[in-house]
């Protein structure tokens, strides 16, 4: 329900702070008091109505809030994913849109910007309003497929049907994508088992790369360090005055000093270690010299093996490491196209079943959506006889279509108001008050598996007499059981009805105008019947008709849904 309106800056109303009660809400005033702006401001918060020119005389900024409540977690649930926000425990929806003066809104739902698209589905979740009726929830044939099937009791098997049928889709879907790229599969599995094989003939072994490189490049100098290694080899031990034969010289003449001097003994262990390690040195490049020997075929399958390797890592490189990573990718390819053709033949196998339960379940849900029609047409046409529309026919126009997302059905709301003229769609319907007068029709049936939970009706009494208006004040009480009813009229018959009854006011002070709402009760509402009766005159008689007309609305029961036998 809204349980508070709050309306600043908005065309005439400097401030307004409206409470609502949870049944039948009822404003009332004098022709131009601004009742339709406060059902514009709604309209407005909603995202059903262009703030233009509706900013206040020298206000920077409008505002307009409304504070809802729900204990519904399934619509909580659908407003959160329309807004993509977290769902609020509490069941408080506080939405508010401001306007500046360049004429920018925006808009916010807890205290979060949402967009205007946002906003619109916030909207058509909470509130269905009537007099604007381009923006009404049953004008849209969707929509009317849904009411039916809350109506037939068909939400269930509906949902069952739209599991099967996405189930069918994604599987159509998917044999499509195979078989479409079924050429396309091929080349790419040749494609990537030939560079797996390639990879794989290469044999590549971490550390490999590395090692072949090294080898090769002795193999490739081994004359450079045969030469080089000789002379040195040489320098140290076979040449005349060799390095080696002048240290062992010089250790002896040390160590014979050390002996006259102990304090060179220092000097001549050091030269002698030297001379030892130099001497081992020479030995170990001697062995290091006779195993050289060029080996031809070694260094042409060193020389291959990295052109090999070489090759291998330029085209899935850059080396051994990134070459295997790709490998192991290619591999998983290679396996995810092989899975792909059996995954065709499984598809196939399982798209007739598939098939058949979505017929059978879109069978047996236009079914019960027929039966339910044929019970709804009498029910609302009983309504409509009732509210002064007794040559209006209504019919659900339902026509079987292709398998779609909700069924085998197409449906359409058909109205005929006039005798000799062709039914026409719901949302074709021209006259406001017409239009007002059908969707309390609908309501008063539909009331129980109705989702939205707040109406509001624009002025629903326009071109109707009084006699009527009793009617509707009794229709829209029954309505109010089961949504929270918010309603504009000229009407006493409809006002005394309210269970919560305001009034809207005008006051002129110089240049200023303020509109102002307030809640009235007692007196104040005999009074204000009593004026709405006999004008702003009021005499004993008409404040004797106000408190008789209120006398006899708190004294009509509250009438039983023949259809669903749900109270309304």
């Amino acid at each position: 329900m809204l349980r508070e309106l709050h309306i600043s800056n908005l065309a005439v109303i400097a401030d307004a702070r409206v409470d609502f009660s949870s049944g039948l809400n009822c404003f009332t005033g004098a022709t131009g008091a601004g009742k339709s702006l406060v059902i514009g401001a709604i309209e407005l918060l909603l995202g059903l109505r262009s703030p233009a020119d509706m900013l206040r005389s020298g206000a920077d900024e409008a505002r307009v809030s409304g504070l809802f409540e729900t204990r519904d977690e399934r619509l909580m649930n659908h407003i959160a994913s329309v807004c993509d926000a977290p769902a609020n425990p509490s069941g408080e929806l506080l939405l508010t849109r401001r306007i500046n003066a360049s004429g920018r809104s925006s808009a916010s739902l807890n205290g979060q910007p949402i967009t205007l698209l946002m906003l619109k589905g916030v909207a058509e979740a909470l509130v269905d309003v009537h007099g604007q009726h381009d923006h009404q929830y049953l004008l849209r044939p969707s929509n009317q497929l849904a009411v039916l099937d809350d109506f037939a009791g068909t939400t269930v098997l509906r949902d069952a049907y739209s599991t099967a049928y996405q189930s069918l889709s994604a599987a159509r879907n998917q044999l499509s994508d195979i078989e479409a790229g079924g050429r396309l599969r091929v080349q790419q599995l040749d494609f990537a088992k030939y560079q797996l094989a390639e990879i794989d003939a290469a044999e590549l072994r971490i550390g490999e790369y590395e090692e072949l490189t090294a080898r090769a490049v002795v193999l490739n100098n081994l004359e450079r360090i045969r030469t080089d290694a000789g002379s040195v080899y040489a320098s140290l031990y076979e040449t005349d005055g060799a390095v080696m034969d002048r240290l062992q010289t010089l250790e002896h003449v040390l160590s014979e000093l050390a002996g006259v001097d102990a304090s060179l003994a220092g000097t001549a262990d050091v030269v002698k270690t030297a001379t030892l390690q130099l001497s081992e040195a020479a030995f170990d490049l001697g062995r290091y010299i006779a195993r050289l020997e060029l080996d031809p075929a070694e260094q042409a399958e060193v020389n291959e093996r990295l052109n090999t390797i070489n090759r291998v890592l330029k085209k899935y490189g850059p080396t051994v490491d990134a070459t295997m990573t790709l490998r192991a990718e290619l591999a998983a390819q290679v396996a995810t196209l092989d899975r792909a053709g059996d995954d065709a033949a499984t598809i196939r196998a399982t798209l007739g079943k598939l098939e058949a339960d979505v017929k059978r379940l879109a069978t047996e849900l236009s079914r019960k959506r027929h039966t339910a029609a044929a019970k709804l047409k009498p029910a609302i046409e009983s309504h409509l006889a009732e509210l002064g529309m007794e040559k209006t026919t209504f019919t659900i126009g339902l026509r079987d279509t292709t398998f779609g997302a909700s069924g085998a059905d197409e449906i359409d709301f058909l109205v005929r108001t006039n005798p000799g003229l062709p039914e026409a769609p719901l949302r074709k319907i021209a006259s406001g008050g017409e239009i007002g007068r059908i969707m309390l029709a609908l309501k008063s049936v539909l009331a129980a598996g109705d989702r939205v939970s707040v109406l509001v009706f624009d002025e629903i009494d326009a071109n109707i007499g009084g006699r009527l208006g009793s009617v509707i004040g009794q229709k829209l009480r029954a309505l109010a059981k089961h949504h929270q009813v918010l309603c504009i009229t000229h009407l006493p018959q409809i006002a005394c009805f309210a269970d919560r009854h305001l009034t809207v006011s005008k006051d002129q002070s110089g240049k200023t105008t303020r509109t102002t709402v307030r809640a009235i009760d007692g007196d104040e509402r005999v009074e204000e019947i009593a004026e709405m009766i006999g004008g702003q005159r009021i005499t004993p008689v008409t404040r004797a008709q106000a408190k008789e007309l209120l006398s006899t609305a708190n004294d009509i029961p509250v009438r039983v849904n023949k259809i669903s036998g749900k109270r309304r």
